[in-house]
């Protein structure tokens, strides 16, 4: 009989070697930096603190977060400043795609804070910022990562879908018996809602949704996250090790395994996710290009056994 596998807790380990990274310090990982300063950018792979930030901008992929870098909300496991944000910056859609054009992407993530401030969340600029790029770099393929637009996501969404990105995210970053402590401001099947709405008005736009381990979650907590998720037509679901920014935020109950997230993967894929990403240091954007590419490509296979 095959023993569980043992449960490391920080308060009895270090930081296990398999999430440790090096730090940054290519040429092409400053070059990166330096125009986003330049294009007067964020991304959430800075403000985030993502531990990938070092390969990721090396390849010159990163992920902008737009409507600026203070959020209206204050998620016990997000980095990203708290407060009241300033005003919309009309320039930034350009500036979005001039850097994609400058790095000569093939996919571009676009991400945001909350803004619960605006009277539509943000959407017409995510809106704006989609037909830039467009224009610009028609033959980027864009992936969108969206907050939930509390109480505004109807006209929010269908304005996006509108705009057609080719992906849709939006992460339930966690289990439904959590949201009170992790994510306070939001709401576990508002958000399901939202992803479910996305393939109602368009079913041709992949929709992908993520998770974290190590927030104090049960296994088959995280198994019926994965039906709930299949039941409103997720296409991708992306799996990883939740890290503790700083000692204020929530804390890292334990730290899942590599084999723990292989079985998580095994177990999402047999669901009939299109595709799945889980290990230690996924996350949402994480080698986004490469997957899009792949989950494309699986769903071209799947077309093509329905026409057999």
């Amino acid at each position: 009989m095959n023993e569980p596998l043992p449960i490391l807790r920080p308060e009895r380990a270090r930081k296990p070697d398999w999430i440790r990274v090096k730090a940054p310090t290519s040429l092409a990982f400053n070059e990166t930096r330096a125009m986003m300063r330049r294009l007067n950018l964020n991304t959430v792979c800075e403000e985030a603190a993502c531990p990938n930030i070092g390969e990721c901008w090396t390849k010159k992929h990163a992920t902008v977060m737009i409507l600026g870098d203070v959020c209206t909300r204050a998620c016990a496991f997000c980095n990203v400043k708290t407060g009241m944000p300033r005003a919309v910056d009309p320039l930034e859609p350009q500036h979005v795609a001039d850097a994609a054009g400058e790095l000569g992407l093939e996919h571009i993530v676009i991400t945001s804070v909350d803004r619960d401030d605006l009277k539509d969340g943000g959407a017409s600029q995510f809106v704006k910022v989609i037909e830039a790029i467009r224009k610009a770099a028609p033959l980027t393929t864009i992936e969108i990562l969206t907050p939930d637009f509390r109480n505004k996501a109807e006209a929010a969404v269908e304005a996006i879908v509108a705009a057609r990105p080719d992906v849709y995210n939006h992460n339930l970053e966690t289990v439904p018996r959590l949201y009170p402590t992790i994510r306070p401001g939001a709401r576990y099947y508002a958000s399901l809602r939202l992803l479910e709405s996305v393939k109602k008005l368009d079913p041709s736009i992949f929709t992908k949704s993520g998770v974290m381990t190590g927030l104090g979650e049960e296994r088959l907590e995280v198994h019926q996250v994965m039906d709930d998720m299949r039941s409103a037509g997720i296409d991708f679901l992306t799996m990883g090790q939740y890290l503790q920014p700083t000692p204020k935020h929530a804390k890292v109950m334990e730290f899942t395994t590599p084999k723990q997230f292989e079985a998580y993967a095994a177990i999402a894929r047999a669901k009939g996710f299109l595709l799945v990403a889980a290990s230690p240091l996924t996350r949402s954007s994480y080698h986004a290009g490469d997957d899009f590419a792949r989950m494309k490509a699986a769903r071209d296979a799947q077309l093509a056994r329905v026409i057999i």
